[in-house]
């Protein structure tokens, strides 16, 4: 009898996913840079989606700037941008999967009433259950209603591709968590998962700042029948203070001359860079060269590093 054949894997299938809040800053830059090469590296598919599923934050000029910014640095996405905010019926049928199936329920707590809850390993606060087999009387009368999760038992283990084996008990890390917020909003947790899934994403190269929220996108995943996802958490770029760059932080938005930023970014991320006088001359050259030198195993293996000091404020110096 002849052995199976293995399962032949599908095509890289990335992306690169950032907020409409503000313009894109060094950090961005980094885990959208770790992003592309890693998909172009392997001859993949790398999308663009806009995630503006929460839209009190995003700026109506922010997703223009974004696509801008990204274009001038010379990244190329393949197909239409998706935008979060088009996709609340996807969210919707998800969340009436996992509540027919007793996997969410309604939680009437507010946000000072959670302040008393323990934190987990990771400082999150942990849900306590209240609301897990019934609203309270004293709660029953409120309009305003979040959709929670119930992790059960659940302990997660995955390995990421640059941060090793990572294992989370979610009960008591961060317990019951919320799928959609009382102002109706759905939240990134359930968001997320079901824009991959729905997307054919493969492959999730993103900042090590996301790694502790993982494990709960796992589970939704699970949940939902979705397909596993492979992750490579990079560092994060920090300033002075030992803070993200972000926007709340004021880092600096990207200069319009990209060579410089682009090889600063590639430094930080471990990467080899050309020998003697053959560095690339222009954005088109540093791509060309960067795709076939891109080596995911001289990664940093660590959640954060420090931004050169000329990214990191609103004002940023002449490189």
């Amino acid at each position: 009898m002849s052995e199976r054949p293995a399962p032949v894997p599908p095509p890289y299938r990335g992306r690169y996913a950032p907020s409409p809040t503000g313009p894109l800053h060094f950090g961005s830059l980094v885990a959208a840079l770790a992003s592309y090469c890693d998909a172009r590296t392997a001859g993949g598919t790398w999308l663009l989606r806009i995630e503006d599923v929460d839209l009190p934050r995003a700026r109506p000029d922010a997703e223009s700037a974004i696509k801008e910014a990204l274009e001038r640095y010379g990244f190329a996405w393949d197909g239409e941008v998706v935008r979060q905010s088009e996709r609340t019926g996807l969210y919707a049928s998800a969340l009436a999967r996992l509540r027919d199936a007793g996997h969410a329920y309604e939680c009437a707590c507010s946000r000072r009433e959670l302040e008393a809850a323990p934190t987990g390993a990771g400082g999150e606060r942990v849900y306590p259950g209240t609301c897990r087999d019934g609203i309270p009387a004293d709660r029953a009368g409120r309009a305003q209603r979040a959709w929670r999760v119930r992790v059960g038992d659940a302990r997660i283990e995955f390995r990421d591709r640059l941060q090793g084996p990572q294992v989370q008990h979610l009960a008591h890390d961060v317990g019951d968590f919320v799928v959609k917020r009382a102002d109706g909003f759905y939240a990134y947790q359930l968001a997320v998962v079901v824009d991959d899934a729905l997307q054919g994403i493969t492959h999730v190269v993103r900042g090590a700042d996301l790694l502790a929220s993982t494990p709960r996108q796992i589970l939704l995943q699970r949940l939902l029948g979705y397909a596993p996802v492979s992750y490579l958490h990079v560092p994060i770029a920090i300033n002075a203070g030992g803070l993200k760059l972000s926007k709340q932080t004021r880092a600096a938005p990207l200069p319009d001359e990209a060579m410089p930023i682009l090889l600063a970014a590639w430094r930080l991320l471990g990467q080899p860079l050309p020998a003697g006088n053959d560095a690339p001359a222009s954005v088109a050259e540093f791509w060309s060269w960067a795709i076939t030198a891109w080596n995911p195993a001289q990664l940093p293996p660590t959640a954060m590093l420090p931004a050169p000091q000329a990214f990191e404020s609103a004002s940023p110096r002449r490189v």
